[in-house]
């Protein structure tokens, strides 16, 4: 299954997948980061798709056209915001991870490109928040065949090297 789960160093509006994930957040409108670096790539049509939306809740997702993206799709989820983990993050995290896969098997998408939801802006730790994508990345592999790839994509070095460390221990 290893195989079927890929890490890379990238820019995930790059990604030509049949969907990539925003870390976005509950208004869907944008902001700072993968969100914003998302909007700008796939142009306003985005925009106006989110608007209709109206908000996505802490641990779900949503899903529109990718737009101007290589991606025919954007899955949009929003991660918890740390409060030292005793608020229920990890299982808010691990829901962003089901929803959107969940998402994707029911949009017949066979790709899907991630970042490391929540571990920016939100301030989830690295280390736990990478064992929690690779073990829901895991997990859905294991329960759907016809999803063939996770792809999660980092933006530098350290991200990178936490993905593949998770990957490692879970082996």
């Amino acid at each position: 299954m290893g195989a079927r789960i890929r890490i890379i160093r990238g820019d995930i509006t790059t990604q030509a997948v049949d969907a990539i994930v925003n870390a976005a957040n509950t208004s869907l409108l944008g902001g700072g980061g993968v969100d914003g670096a998302i909007h700008r790539a796939a142009g306003p049509e985005l925009l106006a798709a989110c608007r209709a939306i109206g908000g996505c809740p802490t641990g779900q997702a949503r899903i529109t056209p990718g737009f101007g993206l290589p991606a025919r799709y954007i899955i949009h989820t929003v991660g918890p915001v740390w409060h030292g983990g005793g608020h229920g993050e990890a299982e808010q995290l691990a829901a962003c991870y089901r929803a959107s896969f969940a998402l994707a098997a029911a949009h017949g998408l066979r790709r899907v490109a991630l970042p490391a939801i929540g571990t920016g802006a939100y301030r989830y730790p690295l280390g736990a928040a990478t064992a929690i994508a690779v073990a829901e990345a895991r997990a859905a592999l294991a329960a759907r065949p016809e999803l063939e790839e996770v792809r999660f994509v980092c933006l530098d070095g350290k991200t990178h090297d936490a993905y593949q460390s998770a990957l490692r221990q879970g082996e």
